[in-house]
């Protein structure tokens, strides 16, 4: 299933589901966690995941919200970084090395660095929006949580 938000990536590319496993007594256990704690678009995720394994025939199944421990951006699959980029945001930094990120981030579209921030959010609470001084473009980095 696609993000909502992000249709370049499905919720598997991007860590949102936790686990998906058979229980002892049968029923498909499926965790999810939000990116943010009230995220908007988690609702909607839930409802979508639970039409998927109605239509697929997937029954019992059980859904979890898992808050414990916080979705990370770390959790963002490989794949899921190179779709990112391709889709013309910047995937975000490792977690560990976040506080400690000194190098500009480079423009998706041309490769410069000679980019600046002008807003620390974007059209959705986990990207923030820049701008290229080389090429004038304006493009989205996904933060690193």
């Amino acid at each position: 299933m696609e993000d909502p938000e992000i249709p370049a990536l499905s919720i598997v590319d991007l860590g949102i589901v936790r686990f998906a496993e058979e229980r002892a007594d049968g029923v498909l256990g499926i965790g999810i966690s939000p990116t943010y704690t009230g995220c908007p678009a988690t609702e909607h995720i839930e409802s979508k995941v639970r039409e998927s394994l109605e239509a697929a025939g997937l029954t019992p199944f059980a859904l979890t919200r898992v808050l414990r421990p916080a979705w990370s951006s770390d959790w963002i699959t490989a794949e899921g970084r190179r779709k990112l980029a391709e889709y013309g945001i910047v995937p975000p930094a490792p977690a560990a090395s976040a506080g400690q990120r000194t190098a500009p981030i480079a423009c998706p579209r041309c490769g410069s660095v000679n980019t600046e921030c002008t807003s620390e959010f974007g059209s959705t609470p986990c990207k923030s929006l820049h701008r290229c001084r080389d090429c004038l473009e304006p493009f989205e980095s996904f933060k690193c949580l």
